[in-house]
């Protein structure tokens, strides 16, 4: 049972009808048992500086000249030399922004603390914690400003769907969902759109009193977003509900076309493919008419890189580098994600081209020829495959593996692995652990690796 006296500690501006809604959220027959407190931490002041980032934002251009850099971000750079230790210890920037060390996310993971601004105050930081799709852990220094900011992107990228937001008092805004064995899970409400409600909920039936409260409870609440992960997703398609969202937003793991193509289906609205991480935040939505992810932050510079750390010219697949960032508690400069894209420009809007959250695996085929993983990703692409992993051994045998909802799947996905392949033995595996899995992995070296 939720302490009820704690409502106001993580939501400071609380009021009553927002405290209706909490109540509402926690209470209702059909509630999952919610594991944790948590809410949205803003002050007033607060509150009414989010509202002016977010008209800022929103009316703000994403870009930068063709052949040179953002007009901010040199200021950026010398802000971030001057304030962050880790960069401080190499002295004054250099004259090429080129030349500045790239950094990682083993550097991060190593010591977060020396990537936080010396003036950034310690009293009302936050942190989160990630495994990303490797498993290894990061700590990432946040506010709850910087977590309030989420919503502007978030409506930048609904907009470019012709979706603007109109949930307030009295309803439900966005569910979250989750589908692991231990998620966090709690409620909140959003004070920028008049307290609407925000529920974090875990679709694994060991939250709830009864399974059959998961649709019960998501068509009490008809929020107007749904927001969550393929995996979460995928147990979603498998609900008897009617439940009618504006808009669904798939965030933190690379989304299948053919599950975008089944979700848009099932629940008659679009669905955003996000590109967002917890060190940047949402930085693209993915959208057809673009051919890629359109990029939607106007502070932050992407470059693209080789993988001794040189830009590629445009169009070019390499490594995308982040610089800059709405965070003011982890400024990025020059951040190597893992992630693998080309980089290129529609309607003077920059877009990542081919995005793969991954670093590239190759794989050889039955006939003596490698081939990355995207090939592995178009294959498998027209199936809505929530989640699935597939590792090549030292003898060239294949282990795939697909999560228990999606076995139904696993003959037409064989038989796509198998015309890309050719005649390899190919072992289907089930999916039971509780974290991500990698998705691709190879115990085989290319020539010249």
């Amino acid at each position: 049972m939720a302490d009820r006296s704690l409502d106001t500690f993580y939501c400071p501006t609380l009021s009553e009808h927002g405290q209706r809604m909490l109540d509402f959220l926690r209470e209702h027959p059909a509630a999952p048992i919610y594991r944790n407190q948590s809410g949205n931490r803003l002050l007033a002041d607060e509150v009414e500086a989010l509202k002016a980032f977010e008209r800022d934002t929103l009316a703000a251009p994403v870009g930068w000249p063709r052949d040179g850099k953002p007009d901010w971000l040199a200021g950026h750079v010398a802000e971030v030399f001057r304030e962050v230790p880790w960069f401080r210890r190499f002295g004054a920037p250099p004259a090429r922004f080129e030349d500045i060390p790239t950094t990682d996310r083993a550097a991060l993971a190593a010591d977060i603390a020396r990537f936080v601004p010396d003036p950034v105050a310690t009293d009302r930081l936050i942190n989160f914690r990630t495994t990303g799709t490797t498993g290894n852990p990061l700590l990432v220094a946040s506010h709850p400003v910087v977590a309030g900011r989420y919503l502007a992107f978030h409506k930048r990228a609904l907009r470019r769907f012709g979706i603007e937001p109109r949930h307030g008092r009295g309803q439900v805004g966005v569910v979250l969902l989750g589908m692991q064995r231990k998620c966090f899970t709690y409620v909140s409400v959003t004070p920028a759109m008049g307290e609407s409600g925000l529920a974090k909920i875990n679709l694994h039936p060991d939250d709830w009193r009864d399974p059959a409260h998961r649709a019960a409870y998501l068509e009490a609440l008809q929020p107007e977003f749904v927001a969550g992960d393929p995996i979460s997703f995928g147990e979603l398609l498998g609900q008897p509900l009617q439940l009618r969202p504006r808009a669904i937003l798939s965030v933190g793991m690379m989304l299948a076309p053919g599950l975008r193509e089944a979700l848009g289906q099932r629940f008659g609205c679009p669905v955003l493919d996000l590109y967002s991480m917890n060190e940047a935040g949402p930085i693209g939505v993915f959208d057809d008419a673009a051919g890629g992810h359109v990029l939607l932050q106007p502070r932050l510079y992407v470059e693209i890189l080789d993988p001794d750390g040189r830009p590629v010219p445009e169009g070019t697949r390499g490594e995308v580098t982040l610089s800059g960032g709405f965070n003011f508690c982890l400024p990025l400069l020059r951040y190597r994600t893992g992630d693998q894209a080309a980089l290129t420009t529609a309607s003077g809007t920059p877009v990542l081209l081919d995005l793969q959250g991954r670093r590239p695996v190759q794989f050889r085929r039955a006939d003596g020829r490698w081939i990355n993983n995207i090939d592995v990703t178009h294959a498998l692409a027209p199936l809505p495959l929530p989640q699935y992993g597939l590792h090549q051994r030292a003898d060239g045998a294949l282990a795939f593996k697909l999560p228990p909802n999606a076995m139904g799947h696993a003959q037409k996905a064989t038989e796509a692995l198998r015309l890309l392949f050719g005649d390899l033995p190919i072992a289907l595996e089930a999916i039971t652990a509780e974290d991500k899995v990698r998705q691709y992995g190879s115990d085989l070296e290319p020539p010249g690796a």
